[in-house]
């Protein structure tokens, strides 16, 4: 697992909440505000976010034009599917526009320096989304400009994943302090990003890597940090059984990430233990959640009796994340709201 030496951006000023702002809403940030990484908000942060996309996946319309005249601009390095509709779809349903850049071809950074790109972009666009390989991209973006940046996927992490995984968990098991979360598999961006949520909302975690694709020590510092104040219980270990026994949720991922393709033969040697299967699956509590952030390698790190299960809940997922960008646009671009909307008759 290649080790990243990236360290994230905090500024503990800004992670305390105006206690004169309404209760239920997030803080209209008083200078720009990144997502950047889970680590960007605060636990109480999280949960009041939950909040906020609740309300918008239950009364859309009246949010509708709350973002009006804000643009937002996407540049995306790797392909996307969930990722780039739901985010223009979001932007679009709470009035604002949407300009999406591909990147595929060649890097962000490749014709000019991302110091000249960002004070370029916060003179016309409010927003910046990226979907990038370095996560040093998104950390120098942020730093630089002088408007929002929001982490669509890095090597490191894909923290807008995470929430709305977790965000699905709320919904079907309402405490989150109280459930057991196991994810088996690559110790990827994905597995980053859970680790931190898990943590910030006090649940207790498992997670399962082989030992040469372990988690970035780094990320599980970061956690266990996060874990000492919330009282999550984190277990980092290598035996998938162990990590799925009595878990109400099982979590897997691609074996083979974005850019690691070329490694997929020897993976799938490495990985055949970790594969969630019906076996795997009754260790984990009767009736468990499967969960797969998506694309799903079928007969890979997932079988189909597995994923298309009646517990699968891999496109509940996926549609909320639309939901939950949608609550994280609304909060770092304001709404031009200093409550949340009154409720609609017609919702």
């Amino acid at each position: 697992m290649e080790c990243f030496e990236t360290q994230m951006r905090t500024d503990p000023t800004l992670m305390n909440s105006p206690k004169t702002h309404p209760p239920g809403l997030l803080p209209e940030p008083a200078a720009p505000r990144d997502l950047v990484s889970i680590h960007d908000l605060a636990p109480s942060e999280i949960l009041t976010l939950f909040s906020l996309t609740s309300m918008l996946k239950q009364r859309p319309a009246d949010f509708r034009g709350v973002l009006a005249g804000k643009q937002m601009v996407m540049f995306f390095e790797k392909p996307s599917l969930r990722t780039r509709l739901t985010f223009e779809a979001g932007m679009d349903s709470l009035g604002g526009s949407t300009f999406f850049v591909d990147q595929t071809a060649s890097r962000l950074n490749a014709r000019e320096s991302l110091y000249d790109i960002a004070h370029n972009l916060e003179r016309w666009i409010d927003l910046i989304v990226l979907r990038t390989f370095s996560h040093a991209v998104v950390e120098e973006m942020a730093t630089y400009a002088d408007v929002p940046v929001i982490n669509a996927l890095s090597e490191l992490e894909h923290p807008c994943q995470a929430l709305a995984d977790f965000f699905t968990l709320q919904e079907h098991f309402g405490d989150l302090s109280k459930i057991h979360f196991a994810y088996v598999g690559d110790g990827n961006n994905m597995a980053h990003s859970l680790l931190l949520a898990g943590a910030s909302v006090g649940a207790k975690v498992s997670i399962a890597t082989p030992q040469r694709y372990g988690l970035n020590p780094v990320i599980v510092t970061m956690a266990k940090a996060i874990a000492d104040e919330t009282k999550a219980l984190l277990r980092i270990l290598s035996d998938p059984r162990k990590a799925v026994a009595g878990a109400d949720a099982v979590y897997t991922d691609a074996w083979a990430s974005m850019g690691h393709e070329h490694e997929a033969e020897e993976r799938a040697a490495i990985f055949t233990p970790y594969q969630v299967n019906a076996a795997l699956m009754q260790l984990a509590k009767p009736n468990a959640l499967f969960m797969h952030c998506l694309p799903a390698h079928r007969g890979c790190e997932v079988t189909d009796q597995v994923i298309d299960s009646v517990n699968s809940v891999v496109f509940d997922q996926a549609e909320n994340r639309l939901h939950i960008q949608k609550a994280i646009l609304v909060w770092l671009l304001g709404g031009g709201v200093g409550r949340f909307p009154a409720r609609s008759a017609h919702a």
